[in-house]
């Protein structure tokens, strides 16, 4: 009985720890974005990649490079930090906000504030959803909503 026990204790331990946002992991993957509130290019269609790092068990770092596809050639690259609650077990949301810089029209600095969740659906593969508002400096700019989904490979 008391070795059937200490196993279920260490499977269960097991579980935890592979379903765990452990510090220094790194995680890539593709992103796709819809940027609404552009002023008169309407909403604009984004593909592109993110990088994220845990450098602790919580706290993250997520730097990426995003295409928009709008007349002529167009990128924002931004960085948010987010800080992961975790739901259940294979279910983490997290609030972000960060810095970027684009140039839907004209180059343009800014601040992120958001918030996202991110779905483990196998050993090293989530799948992610968030929004973000990104508060631009320039006085021209509007300021884009942006709705993200992508997947991270975690190594």
């Amino acid at each position: 009985m008391k070795k059937i026990i200490l196993q279920t204790i260490a499977a269960l331990c097991a579980f935890t720890a592979v379903s765990a946002q452990d510090k220094g992991n790194w995680g890539v993957g593709p992103q796709i974005g819809i940027y609404t509130n552009t002023g008169a290019d309407g909403a604009i269609f984004g593909i592109g990649a993110t990088g994220r790092y845990s450098f602790t068990d919580t706290w993250r770092i997520q730097p990426s490079l995003t295409a928009l596809c709008k007349s002529g050639c167009s990128v924002d690259i931004a960085a948010d930090v987010q800080y992961l609650f975790e739901v259940a077990s294979s279910w983490d949301v997290y609030p972000q906000a960060g810095l970027s810089a684009n140039d839907i029209g004209g180059w343009s600095c800014g601040i992120n504030l958001g918030a996202g969740t991110d779905f483990n659906v196998a050993r090293n593969w989530d799948l992610s959803a968030g929004f973000k508002w990104m508060i631009q400096t320039a006085k021209w700019h509007k300021n884009p909503i942006i709705i993200n989904i992508g997947a991270t490979y975690r190594f």
